[in-house]
C-alpha cells in the first residue's frame, strides 16, 4: 500500500537546455479537468540567483505494479519567447507561487499520481489553530527514497496565526526542519473523519506551499542558532492563478 499523500508531490528538476540547474519540490492540483503542477515562482525564475531555466521536468510513476519504474517528463517554460506559467501578485508585491498546466493528452496513459482540488483548500469558516501538526512533503536537498521515487515526509507546526498575513505578506510562518530544494513542497493537514466523497483518498487539506526558511538579519552567525521558522505561502492563491 503507498500512501496517498506521497502521490502527491512531485520532484522537480529545473534544466538549461540539456543542463541540469536545480531541484526543488511540488504538487499536482486538479481544477476543471485540468491538471497543474505547483511550485515556487523561484524555482521557475529568480532573478536575484540568476536562475533562468528553459524547461523543468517532473518526474512520474508510470506503472502503478511497480513504483520502481518512472519517468521525467518534461515540461517547457517558453512558448514564442514568453513564460507560460502563471504566479501572483498582490498589494505587498510578488507571491512566491506559480502554476503550470500539464497538457493531459501528453502524460503515459498509466501515469500513477494524486491532485489536490479545491475541496482540499481551506474555508472561509474553518479554523486552524496556533501549534497545530503540519506535514511538509517534499525532496530536501534532492533527497528521497531513489528507488520507488517517493518524497519524505518532515513534520511541522503552526507557527503564526492562519489567516494573518504574516507582517502583511501572503504567507504564515511554520516551525519545521527544512533544507533546500523543498521550494514548492506542500504543506498539509490532517482532515479526522474525512468525506471519501469530497477529499477522495486524500484526507488532507492543503494549507500552503512551502517557500524558504525565515531568518533575522541581525543574527550573530558564530552565537545565535538559525530560527528554524519557514514561510509557507497560502494555498487560496491556487484558485486565483488556475482560473480559465
Amino acid at each position: 500500500m503507498i500512501e496517498p499523500l506521497l502521490l502527491s508531490a512531485a520532484r522537480v528538476c529545473t534544466f538549461e537546455r540539456e543542463r541540469l540547474l536545480t531541484n526543488a519540490s511540488g504538487l499536482f492540483f486538479e481544477r476543471d479537468g485540468r491538471l497543474f503542477v505547483v511550485t515556487s515562482r523561484h524555482v521557475m525564475y529568480d532573478k536575484p540567483s540568476k536562475h533562468f531555466p528553459d524547461r523543468i521536468e517532473v518526474e512520474l510513476h508510470i506503472d502503478p505494479d511497480n513504483m520502481a519504474k518512472s519517468i521525467g517528463f518534461s515540461i517547457p517554460l517558453y512558448r514564442n519567447g514568453k513564460g507560460i506559467w502563471r504566479q501572483g501578485l498582490d498589494t505587498s508585491g510578488e507571491i512566491d507561487v506559480a502554476v503550470i498546466e500539464i497538457e493531459r493528452s501528453a502524460l503515459p496513459p498509466t501515469a500513477v499520481y494524486r491532485a489536490f482540488t479545491p475541496q482540499h483548500l481551506i474555508g472561509p469558516n474553518d479554523q486552524v489553530e496556533i501549534g497545530s501538526s503540519l506535514l511538509v512533503v517534499g525532496f530536501p536537498l534532492g533527497f528521497h527514497d531513489t528507488l520507488h521515487h517517493m518524497p519524505v515526509v518532515r513534520h511541522a507546526v503552526l507557527a503564526s496565526s492562519f489567516g494573518l498575513r504574516f507582517q502583511g505578506e501572503g504567507y504564515f510562518l511554520t516551525d519545521a526542519r527544512t533544507h533546500r530544494g523543498t521550494s514548492g513542497a506542500p504543506v498539509v493537514m490532517r482532515v479526522p473523519g474525512s468525506d471519501p466523497n469530497v477529499h477522495g483518498d486524500l484526507p488532507w487539506m492543503l494549507l500552503g506551499i512551502h517557500s524558504s526558511r525565515l531568518d533575522v538579519g541581525t543574527r550573530d552567525l558564530k552565537l545565535d542558532e538559525a530560527l528554524g521558522l519557514n514561510c509557507a505561502w497560502y494555498a487560496d492563491i491556487l484558485m486565483t492563478l488556475t482560473k480559465q
